[in-house]
Formats: structure tokens, C-alpha cells, sequence
């Protein structure tokens, strides 16, 4: 059974930065594919980026430029650095990872961007 934690939600003002952590558990876990995605209230949840095992990343374009999808394979943990933030990225923020057929998600942590 694969369990995905996610850290490093918060409130940040409006240009300011966080980084989130997902630590997944799980063996071989450099392999995988892993992902961010998130979910703003009444909104259908997003894809934000990937990272596939090899390193090669994908990002949506609304934060291409201001999100760096990384991870560090010794750790078993993916990370999402984001910079110039704004309002309009509050939401809640989920990894996953890709297993074959199978996702398996975390339970999210909230990013809220206000002054």
C-alpha cells in the first residue's frame, strides 16, 4: 500500500514563495511518476506538473516559469517550489504517484495566497 503525505502548505502573501514536500512510502520509489495537481473550492481538481523517474518534467502553463517540480529519489520525497505566487493559486494542492494502472493520491495541503 503506497501512502503519499504532503507538508508545506500555509498562508503567504501575494509574490511570496513555499515549497511543498509529498513523502511517499513504498519502495522503488525512483521509477515512478509523480505529480502535482490541485483543487480551488467549486473547481474541478488540475493538473500542475509531473516528474517521471528519469527526471524529464511537464508543467501546466498557467505556472510554467514560476513552479520547479523536483525530487530526491534517496529521500522517497517529490517536491514543488513556487515562486511569484497569487490569488488565484490558493487551493488545495495533492501529489501522486503513478503505479502502472493505479494512482495514489495524498490527502492535500491548503495554499492560500492573500494579503
Amino acid at each position: 500500500q503506497v501512502q503519499l503525505v504532503e507538508s508545506g502548505g500555509g498562508l503567504v502573501q501575494p509574490g511570496g514563495s513555499l515549497k511543498l514536500s509529498c513523502a511517499a512510502s513504498g519502495s522503488i520509489f525512483s521509477i515512478y511518476r509523480m505529480g502535482w495537481f490541485r483543487q480551488a473550492p467549486g473547481k474541478q481538481r488540475e493538473f500542475i506538473a509531473t516528474i517521471a523517474g528519469g527526471g524529464t518534467t511537464n508543467y501546466a502553463d498557467s505556472v510554467k516559469g514560476r513552479f520547479t517540480i523536483s525530487r530526491d529519489n534517496a529521500k522517497n520525497t517529490v517536491y514543488l517550489q513556487m515562486n511569484s505566487l497569487k490569488p488565484e493559486d490558493t487551493a488545495v494542492y495533492y501529489c501522486n504517484q503513478v503505479r502502472g494502472s493505479s494512482t495514489y493520491w495524498g490527502q492535500g495541503t491548503q495554499v492560500t495566497v492573500s494579503s
